[in-house]
């Protein structure tokens, strides 16, 4: 089974719909973080959900939550690759 990359328009849609991110306050800066965009610690907990009912995996806290938003990206799509090994 081949799972298409996780991509920040990806992140931004979950954020639109499970954290309350203003459709305005979308980015296509990755290098941008939660806070820069208007969002907090909540809305990396609706993200870690999503992922846990949609991909059967939640990403670790270390931090990411503070990290910008290709280092979120790069963490998805390296867990996607281990569930597709």
């Amino acid at each position: 089974m081949s799972i298409q990359p996780f991509s920040l328009e990806d992140l931004m849609d979950i954020l639109e719909d499970k954290a309350g991110l203003p459709e305005a306050n979308r980015t296509a800066d990755a290098s941008l973080k939660f806070t820069d965009i208007g969002l907090d610690s909540l809305a990396f907990l609706a993200v870690q959900a999503t992922l846990e009912t949609r991909y059967g995996f939640e990403l670790p806290d270390e931090g990411l939550q503070h990290r910008p938003f290709a280092d979120i990206i790069s963490a998805v799509n390296r867990r996607l690759g281990e569930v597709d090994a």
